[in-house]
């Protein structure tokens, strides 16, 4: 039976290739089964470990409360071929084949899920004692120096600076966090929102240096640009991260300016046949207006349905899914639960619901009365009401809405 003549779902002669084996490429993989894709699908992953979830790296597997946070899924009963250890390296969207290092692989229709990788501090590459947290081989080098409580310079007051240096006192470290810009978050958040999580980090036991710089980094010393030198028995770098896809150099996929692949609102590359998701895409946000890249958890997990949907519609011409969701990310730090939902950016009126010195608090952004982004510190029923909220564009009424004792539910026009 040609492929022209199969069934809806029937794909017995087609390949589906997955490029990256985490929390995206893993969805991919398992959502094309549910959704009734037979072919072959193979998931090839550049890490030798069963694939894993991250979240879990800068929290239980760096303070030892867990081995490890490999995905619970029966790859064999899914009938899902793993190629693990195996870094792909090239791409021939006019062979249809995806080069690796194991030689090539053919596919009928591929989907790239690479990831970030995170940004290098220049200079500090070689040295003794300078990490990285994205890996479980990273986790894994980290835990004994949590355990033998060293010195520790964090450099980078992001999300992920902020959880390892909450880890890193959890296990009783002297943690000093150096970061190059005025407040943490710088990027992320608006000044206003950003300062006052400033002293979370006294609070907890550790050292903030902002508007500081690292000149050179020494075994067992972390040298600043105005001549401080701080011992560290080990460096963690948290400067941020940047779509791993330098790979598809000569591909002829179009990337954007951070070096994402240029996804439709479908998820559909420049190249025929090839679709990406997770971090190392953008897409059109119909909602938004612009083009967003969001390098967190949730997006790698909704992609992927949205890619199979595509994938399996398209034997039987159905009309494409489009991805247009409303972000969502959290961190855990300094004791708070820090949860964040929608995109600010285009916002006109910031409202605050509590005050932000004290343990919990809202900050919502506003389009003329709609409700497009909150942030919610301690206070997960805001960030549920309000998602759900976002999602619908309900009007609110500003003034209900800065009233913390009522529910946001209940602050609609």
């Amino acid at each position: 039976m040609s492929e022209q003549t199969q069934e809806p779902g029937s794909s017995a002669l087609r390949r589906v290739v997955v490029a990256g084996a985490g929390m995206a490429g893993v969805q991919t993989a398992v959502a094309l089964r549910e959704q009734g894709f037979t072919g072959t699908v193979s998931l090839i992953g550049a890490e030798p470990h069963q694939p894993y979830d991250r979240p879990p790296l800068s929290k239980a597997v760096l303070l030892g409360k867990a081995e490890g946070s490999a995905f619970d899924v029966d790859f064999e009963a899914l009938d899902i071929e793993l190629r693990l250890g195996c870094e792909v390296q090239g791409l021939r969207p006019g062979d249809h084949e995806l080069d690796t290092e194991d030689g090539p692989v053919p596919y009928d229709v591929l989907v790239v899920a690479t990831g970030a990788e995170p940004i290098r501090l220049p200079g500090a590459e070689g040295v003794p004692g300078v990490h990285l947290l994205r890996t479980l081989d990273d986790a894994e080098r980290l835990r004994p120096v949590l355990a033998r409580r060293q010195d520790i310079v964090v450099v980078g007051a992001g999300w992920i600076g902020a959880e390892f240096a909450t880890a890193a006192r959890e296990a009783g470290c002297a943690v000093t966090v150096v970061e190059a810009a005025e407040r943490p978050l710088t990027g992320a958040l608006p000044a206003e929102v950003a300062a006052p999580m400033a002293g979370w980090y006294a609070d907890a036991g550790a050292v903030l240096r902002t508007h500081a710089r690292v000149e050179r980094v020494e075994p067992g010393t972390v040298v600043l640009d105005d001549g401080s030198r701080l011992p560290a028995g080990a460096v963690v770098v948290g400067i941020g991260a940047r779509p791993a896809t330098a790979w598809l150099s000569g591909s002829g996929i179009e990337l954007g300016t951070h070096g994402e692949i240029v996804a439709d609102q479908h998820l559909r590359s420049s190249a025929p046949d090839v679709y990406a998701v997770g971090d190392c895409a953008s897409f059109p946000s119909g909602r938004y207006g612009e083009r967003l890249l969001v390098h967190h958890w949730d997006n790698a997990l909704q992609g992927p349905r949205t890619v199979a949907v595509n994938i399996v519609g398209r034997a039987s011409g159905e009309t494409p899914a489009v991805y247009d969701p409303v972000p969502y990310f959290w961190s855990e730090q300094f004791g708070r639960f820090v949860q964040y939902a929608g995109h600010h950016a285009a916002a006109d009126t910031t409202l605050w619901r509590g005050d932000p010195a004290g343990p919990a608090w809202t900050v919502c952004w506003l389009r003329g009365d709609r409700l497009v982004a909150l942030l919610a510190v301690g206070r997960p029923r805001d960030l549920a009401q309000g998602r759900r909220l976002i999602e619908s564009g309900t009007p609110m009424n500003p003034a209900l809405l800065a009233d913390p004792a009522r529910p946001l539910k209940a602050a609609t026009a």
